[in-house]
């Protein structure tokens, strides 16, 4: 989970866990024992005691905004109405978060339980979750609880150790391997309902949320055996701390690699160009992305002034996977749920764009280059492109589409305060799109419409420039901006040189 944090890479010790598991997959021999050298100096430490740590509960709409199980069962009306209030500033109106309604009794009762994915699929996770659900039942009332084992072999060691069993007389529903919970695409929490989820993550606008729509759901993230206990109490938030269980997990065989020998395919130095791509209607090809233009003149077509923008809000997940391999139709989702008229403008300016190219510059072009002081004739080596503006984008997971939907819209640059994430910023990286960077104090009055001029924007990028000058045109005139593009490799410029990762390979194998 490395990744979750915005770590590009991590290492860590090996242990005990670890040989278990390499004997398990049938790679014992394959262990080695990893430990920090004495004298080891790191730039900075946090030590955790393990020992001390409660069972905890993330509440909506974050991972980090997490309260041990306890504090929150004992101060859940102050702590509800405080992530209510911080919920009506997050999401900028829509339908309102509730979960003061969730309190009866002076008890937490939620509606959905959920074990699920990369982060709460794992065998010990589902078995100890089985332990003690054993001799109790979800009940029959709302509550509900799933579980959706992290992979095939994961299951049938479920099966033949008798946890799936388990879990099935306790009433629990035993899902495929599958990560549609984490996005939305599984067991959706119904309209109003607070479920509880070992999954990855809980951002707005996610697992059930469409607050345009007036639909609004809440996922609180917590370790399957809290869930588990909740879900022997009926739907009563519980605590897995001082549950009397069997912690001893039933095991068999362990990992049986042998089903995806049966099932997948290995193409890896093995190519079969002779086999044909079956193609369906809603698979289609990338379309053709341009290289970076000699000037570049950016139409801003969103400006978003939230603290963080997250990846569910530049594309949403749920409701869009049946897209993902339809680059244009999954465009037509680009911030939808925070911005609905940027698809608009952008397809607006990519097709001035296309008049451009043609030698038939719209007049609303003309007049813009010549405001910032140039000749119409620059617009001959000038592409145009749209950008939006927000402060910091792309929390969350680190999904690709996030930065080419708007790539494929004729997209052609992100201008914030700082990035999210190093992994946001490489997708944009990737897809040719300039990750440009606005000084603090650099004030960012533009609105949709307006225009930032860039003359010799390849040049600078080719020269390794860490900033450009520009010129934003707008109602209120023209003045002048400076863009940073800090930290940029020699390697990430060649990649916006050529328009995007695939041009850069491309052009590499002379394709």
């Amino acid at each position: 989970m490395s990744t979750e944090t915005a770590c590009l890479s991590s290492i860590w010790e090996t242990d005990a866990a670890v040989a278990e598991y390499y004997a398990a997959h049938g790679r014992a021999g394959d262990y080695r024992s990893m430990r920090v050298r004495e004298g080891a100096v790191y730039e900075a430490m946090v030590s955790i005691d393990l020992g001390k740590i409660e069972p905890m509960a993330a509440l909506p709409f974050h991972p980090s905004k997490a309260y041990p199980i306890r504090e929150l069962c004992r101060n859940a009306g102050d702590i509800f109405r405080q992530c209510e209030i911080d919920a009506e500033k997050t999401l900028s109106g829509g339908a309102p978060l509730r979960l003061t309604n969730k309190l009866r009794d002076g008890k937490i009762v939620v509606d959905q339980g959920i074990i699920a994915g990369c982060a709460g699929g794992m065998y010990d996770n589902i078995a100890e979750a089985a332990a003690i659900l054993e001799g109790y039942g979800t009940g029959s009332g709302f509550f509900s609880l799933s579980v959706y084992p992290s992979s095939t072999p994961v299951s049938l060691e479920l099966v033949k150790s008798g946890v799936q069993q388990s879990l099935l007389e306790s009433g629990a529903a035993i899902k495929p391997c599958f990560c549609g919970p984490c996005f939305g695409a599984g067991d959706v929490p119904a309209n109003g309902a607070l479920s509880i989820r070992h999954t990855t993550r809980n951002f707005p606008n996610r697992e059930g949320s469409i607050p345009a729509d007036g639909q609004m759901a809440a996922v609180m993230l917590m370790d399957a055996r809290s869930i588990a206990a909740t879900a022997a109490n009926g739907g009563v938030l519980t605590s897995a701390a001082g549950i009397d269980y069997d912690a001893a997990l039933p095991r068999t065989v362990g990992f049986d690699g042998g089903i995806y020998d049966k099932r997948v395919y290995f193409g890896f130095g093995s190519p079969l160009p002779g086999e044909p791509l079956c193609y369906g209607p809603n698979i289609a090809e990338w379309p053709e992305v341009p290289a970076l233009p000699e000037n570049l003149l950016m139409r801003v077509c969103s400006v978003i002034d939230d603290p963080v923008t997250t990846t569910d809000e530049l594309i949403p997940s749920g409701e869009t996977s049946s897209y993902r391999s339809n680059p244009m139709r999954l465009a037509e989702f680009t911030l939808s749920r925070r911005d609905p008229m940027y698809v608009e403008r952008a397809k607006a300016a990519a097709e001035d764009e296309k008049r451009r190219a043609a030698g038939n510059p719209p007049p609303e072009l003309v007049s813009a280059v010549k405001k910032a002081g140039y000749p119409a004739s620059i617009l001959e080596d000038t592409g145009l492109g749209s950008v939006i503006y927000a402060t910091k984008p792309g929390d969350g997971s680190a999904r690709e589409q996030a930065a080419s939907c708007q790539r494929v819209l004729g997209g052609c640059a992100n201008i914030c305060r700082d990035f999210a994430t190093k992994r946001y910023r490489s997708n944009c990286v990737n897809w040719g799109m300039l990750p440009f960077i606005l000084d603090m104090d650099t004030e960012f009055d533009s609105v949709p419409g307006d225009y930032i001029f860039v003359p010799g924007i390849r040049k600078a990028v080719q020269s390794g420039a860490d900033r450009v000058e520009g010129k934003v045109i707008g109602a209120g005139g023209v003045k002048a901006v400076t863009l940073g593009l800090p930290g940029m490799t020699e390697g990430e410029r060649e990649i916006i040189l050529d328009g995007c990762l695939m041009n850069w390979y491309r052009r590499k194998n002379h394709v």
